[in-house]
This record gives C-alpha cells, sequence and structure tokens, in this order.
C-alpha cells in the first residue's frame, strides 16, 4: 500500500576548486506539461560502450549511506539528521560548515523527524520497534548523553514533532494504534502531559502538523479524506482547541498546508484547485484570499518561507524531475536553484533555510548519485556539497543513468517511465529485462537512487519503471484512472512497458522479469497472474494477494485507504474479487520469490505466507523469505543486501542461466 515525493553546472568542492562536473543525461528532460508528452522512438535507445562497466558490489550499494530529515540548529551552526552509516537509521550532527558527522543516538530501530528544542540543549526525533512503523517521541542532548523516551506508549504512535517558538510544548501528530485516523496533539515540555486539539470521529479522515504560527498561539494543520482526493487547511488555537478553516470549498479539492509567513499574516499552502493539477498559492489569514506563485500541470509542491519572510521556496516535479525554486514575493517573480539533473529538494524540518535565512539546506540525488545535503548560499547563488554518502567504488560513470521515456499503452493513453540501459549490448534480442512496478498506487517512480535497478542494470538487465494510471504526479484524473480497477488498466499500462521494450530491438520476449514492492509487489502478482505468458520469472516484495484479507489485518488507516481505491467490501464484493490476484495466482508460470518483513502492518506477512502456500501446494517453482525485526520495506543493512542478492540470484538463475525457455512453471 502507500508508502504508502534540468541543467548543466560545476559545482566546487569544500577547498573551492573545481571538482565535479555534471553532465545531461540523454533523454532526460520533461515536456512543457502531462499533455505535452510524445511517445518516444524505442530505437532511440541505445547501449553505450564502456571499457570500465562492471556490476556494481551489491554491499557497496548499500554501505553507501542516505540521509534524510535534516533539522538545522537554533545558531545554524550544525545540523542533526538521520544517516545508516553505520547500517542501522540513527541520529547524528555534523557542523553547517562541513566535516565528519558525530553520531549522537545508537539503536537497532530506525530515527527520523529531527528537531532542536529552541534553546539548542534538545534534539527530539521520533523512533519505532523492530520496523512496526508504531513510534514513541525520544530526546537527546544536543551535547551528547542518553536518550530519553518522552512519550513511552505501546498503543500509541506519536510523530512529527515541532517545537513552539517558547519551547514549552511540542505539537504532533498523534495515532492510536486502533484508530484510522491521525490527529493533532500537544505535548508539555514540563509535565510530559498530552494534550489532543483534535478528535477526528470520521473514519476516512486524518489530521496532520504543518507549523506553529509565531506566536505560538495556533498551530497550522491540514485534514485531508483517506483518497487523498480532498483536504483543507485549517489553523487550531492551542488553548481551546478551536479549528479556523482557512480553505473552505465544496467539492473534491485538495489544499495542504506547508507553512506561516513570520508575521504570522499568510500561510503558503499547495492545492489541485487549478484543474486538478497541483499549484502554490498564499493564502491571507485575514481574508482567506488567495495569491498563486504557480500555474502550471506539472506538479508544484509549498514548501517554506524564508524567515525574514522576503522569500516562498516550492518544488517542481516535472515528469519525475525536481527542481527547487524561490519566489520573491516583493518582485512576484521566481528562480531556480542551479542544481545538476535529478531531484532537488528543500530540506530541514521545521525549516529548510537557515536560521538568519542566508542559506537555503537542500537534498540532492539522481539514478547515479545517493542522496545528500546541500548548503545553497543565497547572496552568491552558489550549491556547497555537505555530505558525502556514495562509496568510492560508486563512480557514476559507470552506473547507467535513467531515462526519461514516454509510450502509448493499450488505449491511447501516454504513460512515462525511466529506462535504465546497461553498457555494452548488442542490439540482437538477446538481452533480459525486468519491469520495476512502483508502491502506492497513488506513488510516482522519480529520478532517484535506485539500488535494485543500479544492481540489475550493472549486471545486464535492462530496466524499466512506468508511472502507470493512477500514479501521482500528472493530475488527479490520471490519478483516479485506476479507481475500482486495480491491476486492470494500470496492469496492461506495465504490460506495454514490455512491448516498448521488446521494440528497442535489445530484449529477448523469453527473458523478462517483473519485480516491486507493496503496491508494485501485488501488481508483480497480478502480472504473473493475469498476463502468464509475459513472465519469465518474478519478485514480489511485501504486496497484496487478497484485499478481503487484507481488511482483516492492515492497519486501520489503510483500511480506509484500501475502500477507498475499490468501494465498500460488502456492496463492491465483485470489485474485490476481480482485482485480487488470489484469483488469478494458479495460472503463474513464472517462477516466484517472495521477500517479506515480519513486523509489517501494511502488507502484513499473513500476504506472503498466503501466495507461498498456494503455490506450494500446487508444486510451482516458489521460495520465501521472512525478515525478522522488519516491517515494510527493509531497514536494516544487511537485510537489504542479502534482498537484492537473492533477487538477483533469482533471476540470473531463470532468466540466464536457464535460458528463459518459459513454459510452465510445474
Amino acid at each position: 500500500m502507500v508508502d504508502c515525493r534540468v541543467r548543466r553546472s560545476a559545482l566546487r568542492s569544500p577547498a573551492g576548486t573545481l571538482a565535479i562536473t555534471f553532465c545531461l543525461t540523454s533523454l532526460l528532460w520533461a515536456a512543457d506539461s502531462p499533455k505535452d508528452r510524445q511517445p518516444t522512438d524505442p530505437k532511440s535507445l541505445s547501449s553505450q560502450s564502456s571499457q570500465s562497466a562492471r556490476a556494481v558490489p551489491i554491499e557497496d550499494l548499500f554501505y553507501s549511506r542516505r540521509v534524510s530529515s535534516p533539522s538545522w540548529a537554533p545558531d545554524g551552526k550544525r545540523i542533526a539528521f538521520t544517516t545508516n552509516l553505520t547500517g542501522r537509521a540513527n541520529l547524528w550532527m555534523v557542523s553547517s560548515e562541513g566535516g565528519w558527522p558525530l553520531q549522537l543516538t545508537i539503536s537497532d530501530d530506525r530515527q527520523s523527524g529531527a528537531v532542536w528544542s529552541p534553546d539548542g540543549k534538545w534534539i527530539v526525533y521520533q523512533q519505532d520497534f523492530g520496523g512496526g512503523e508504531y513510534y514513541d517521541l525520544f530526546a537527546v542532548p544536543s551535547s551528547g548523553g542518553s536518550a530519553v523516551n518522552l512519550t513511552n506508549s505501546p498503543e500509541v504512535s506519536e510523530t512529527s514533532p515541532l517545537f513552539s517558538p517558547d519551547g514549552k510544548a511540542l505539537a504532533l501528530d498523534y495515532k492510536l494504534k486502533a484508530s484510522p485516523a491521525n490527529d493533532i496533539a500537544v505535548f508539555d515540555w514540563t509535565t510530559r502531559a498530552i494534550k489532543n486539539l483534535t478528535k477526528e470521529k470520521s473514519k476516512d479522515h486524518t489530521w496532520e502538523i504543518a507549523a506553529w504560527s509565531p506566536d505560538g498561539r495556533s498551530v497550522l494543520a491540514t485534514r485531508r479524506n483517506s483518497a487523498d482526493t480532498d483536504a483543507s487547511v485549517f489553523l487550531i488555537d492551542i488553548d481551546s482547541g478551536k479549528t479556523e478553516e482557512l480553505t473552505p470549498h465544496t467539492g473534491a479539492v485538495l489544499y495542504i498546508a506547508s507553512a506561516v509567513s513570520p508575521d504570522g499574516k499568510s500561510v503558503l499552502i499547495s492545492s489541485n484547485e487549478k484543474g486538478g493539477y497541483s499549484n502554490v498559492a498564499i493564502v491571507d489569514v485575514a481574508s482567506k484570499k488567495f495569491k498563486w506563485l504557480t500555474d502550471m500541470q506539472w506538479e508544484a509542491e509549498a514548501a517554506k518561507f524564508s524567515p525574514d519572510g522576503k522569500l516562498a521556496s516550492y518544488v517542481i516535479n516535472a515528469d519525475g524531475l525536481e527542481t527547487t525554486y524561490l519566489y520573491d514575493l516583493a518582485a512576484e517573480n521566481a528562480t531556480s536553484v542551479t542544481m545538476p539533473p535529478g531531484l532537488t529538494v528543500p530540506a530541514g524540518t521545521p525549516n529548510s533555510f537557515s536560521p538568519k535565512g542566508t542559506s537555503l539546506l537542500l537534498s540532492y540525488q539522481s539514478s547515479q548519485r545517493p542522496s545528500d545535503f546541500w548548503v545553497y548560499d543565497l547572496a552568491s547563488k552558489t550549491p556547497r556539497q555537505l555530505t558525502y554518502s556514495a562509496v568510492a567504488s560508486l563512480n557514476p560513470d559507470n552506473l547507467p543513468a535513467a531515462q526519461l521515456v514516454h509510450y502509448k499503452s493499450f488505449d491511447g493513453k501516454i504513460i512515462s517511465a525511466f529506462v535504465w540501459m546497461p553498457f555494452n549490448l548488442k542490439r540482437d534480442g538477446s538481452n533480459p529485462a525486468i519491469v520495476l512496478p512502483h508502491g502506492g498506487p497513488t506513488g510516482q517512480v522519480l529520478d532517484y537512487f535506485f539500488a535494485l535497478a543500479a544492481a540489475l542494470s550493472s549486471r545486464g538487465y535492462i530496466c524499466i519503471a512506468p508511472n502507470v494510471r493512477g500514479s501521482t504526479g500528472y493530475g488527479m484524473e490520471f490519478q483516479k484512472a485506476n479507481h475500482q480497477d486495480l491491476g486492470g488498466g494500470d496492469l496492461q499500462d506495465e504490460v506495454y512497458a514490455t512491448k516498448f521494450l521488446l521494440n528497442t530491438g535489445y530484449v529477448d520476449a523469453k527473458k523478462i522479469g517483473i519485480t516491486g514492492g507493496s503496491y508494485g509487489g501485488f501488481m508483480t502478482l497480478m502480472a504473473i497472474g493475469k498476463t502468464p505468458d509475459v513472465w519469465s520469472a518474478g519478485v514480489e516484495m511485501y504486496g497484496i494477494i487478497d484485499w478481503y484479507t487484507m481488511l482483516q489485518h492492515e492497519d486501520p488507516s489503510l483500511q480506509e485507504y484500501e475502500k477507498s481505491l475499490l468501494g465498500d467490501p460488502v456492496k463492491d464484493k465483485a470489485v474485490y474479487e476481480a482485482t485480487s490476484p488470489i484469483k488469478y495466482i494458479r495460472n503463474e508460470r513464472a517462477p516466484l520469490l517472495i521477500l517479506q518483513g515480519d513486523n509489517d502492518i501494511r502488507v502484513p506477512k499473513e500476504e506472503a505466507e498466503q501466495v507461498y502456500d498456494i503455490l506450494k501446494k500446487e508444486g510451482r517453482r516458489v521460495d520465501a523469505h521472512f525478515y525478522p525485526a522488519e516491517g515494510h520495506g527493509f531497514a536494516k543493512r544487511e537485510n537489504q543486501i542479502d534482498s537484492i542478492r537473492r533477487t538477483v540470484d533469482w533471476f540470473d538463475k531463470y532468466l540466464k542461466d536457464a535460458g528463459a525457455s518459459g513454459g510452465s512453471s510445474k
């Protein structure tokens, strides 16, 4: 289920010398809008020759670190963040000028969402247990020391902490295990008492905290429905819990809160009010009037105000490529932050701007580079790399880059996809290929560092990751195009990705595999069962086999999401049955590997167990591996390495070693 989101430049190293020159990847330019996309000529894809190309060591893909959820210290001199440098996602701290980071916490469990107390003495973060995604809030002294569990509430998940301006309280998202909804709550820093500000009664709506008002009297929040098709922005009074809706509307429209201006008079939001396409606006709190900063059909997402209130930041996602923009509120114009092609987004809680407003913290990654933080100087308009995640063996020149392509599906709908083309292939129709369906279904493949695609493509597998109907990033009409049709039109979009690859002249039709996680795992199961002639091997990771058993075991919030996609489980019984892979799975002929975390609350292990039991009883070629103390996706380094090694070995066995003869897998 849901995991539920350019240009050439030379960049300077910390020493001031020109160290890295980024070159544009061929075919990596987006159209002006989703409606302007044109089909790519399959023959335009080619395999480049490279004498230095080699299979990337799988260990190196994960000894290259990942960085996330940074937070500026109040003095702007340090940044706390999450990294898996040790193989576990723990809290670290680095000087904003650069240097080796210091580890703040040590835990087997994943930690994220760091925020500093206004006095700079404490850092508060969220931590789950065994991958189970029910979180407590912890605090650790910024000078080092033992972490303290602030909430210690096994039946409640507390996430997204935000300190009040005076440091006396934390606003947070508060979810009972048995409830489908997040509420907004306030944690008293002195007494450790929690007071709920909202008490959501509707099963199909939930709240999300966004920001404090500068005076500390209210918080900005979003209330949205489970289908993610309707949302509104509210200010909530801290003392009374009284709500003021800033975006009253009729019909299904998304209004998503992002930030409050430093003077408290306006808020920054994203909304798809304009024809179902996400754009950025500023809302005047007093009059509730809108000032639109963007008007486009690519996805624009609001970020933050600068501390002086002169700038507003936002991100434009154009066909899976993300660029950060700074909007000058006085001049009423926007300029892009110059970075290489890929994903460049503002990073930081509660603000990506430095406390003095002189710099902007960015997260940057691409298909050839894992995520790193960069500090962008607003005066000189120059970026400086802060973290260095990749190990030496991950030379971008030796990694196949993702190429953006478009193709027509069965009904003429244009589908965007990223393709990884290995080096040194012959265009002789002999090569294996893998389709990589994404999670969601309300998700999108972006130009991110995709370790699985890197592992496979560097080993000779042509990979394609389509953004099928139901994906985000292409407007609400496209996002809703698979409603009550999961594994129908969107599966055909995956099948037509294989037709596109076959038309390149590189791929052997008997050597095509499919693998994905979450909804991508569902799609893998649906594909090998409903279109068995297309696939010669599959690897499904924590995928859904039966929507009815999902309803019995998944988290209550995802029960509501599932119903928003498929309808009422009683009235729409035929829909649930037609969209469940269990109806088709006995038709499969492709050998299947199943990978699953024991503590997954999104797609519980009962789904994987059903698949294995059915196929084993049928005498099919099936294997399964369950990872203890892992949830939805694998967080521990040794399990990340093991899962990809198993995947590569499976495809090597059935797409390379066995010659992929197809036919019955009995």
